[in-house]
């Protein structure tokens, strides 16, 4: 069964094609997704890697998280699933006056 691995703190250098490179070392590597800004397209210091098998995620994880690369120490553990964002329709998320700046309740003088 497939397995996805996240892995941040990654250099803005790093290539999708090193980390495919780097991982192969540990398994099977099914897909890589570097995360990329969707305005400038560049790196945002992430990427999913989903890896063959479990064991080979395993593997990944032993031989990669907290290993160096490009000055940084890598953090490799198992994905977690994407939590959901609420799309609310206030546009500073509240309720009250308070949110937008404005007196509520309290001291109410002419």
């Amino acid at each position: 069964m497939e397995v996805k691995l996240y892995v941040g703190n990654m250099s803005y250098d790093t290539t999708e094609e090193q980390l495919r490179t780097m991982f192969a070392e540990s398994g099977a590597v099914v897909t890589v997704d570097m995360i990329k800004d969707r305005d400038t397209g560049n790196p945002k210091g992430f990427a999913f890697i989903t890896m063959g098998s479990q064991a080979d995620a395993t593997n990944a994880i032993n031989m990669f998280n907290g290993k160096e690369v490009g000055g940084r120490p890598l953090t490799v553990n198992t994905a977690k699933p994407r939590e959901e964002r609420s799309g609310g329709g206030r546009p500073y998320g509240g309720s009250n006056n308070r949110d937008r700046g404005g007196r509520s309740g309290g001291n109410n003088r002419y």
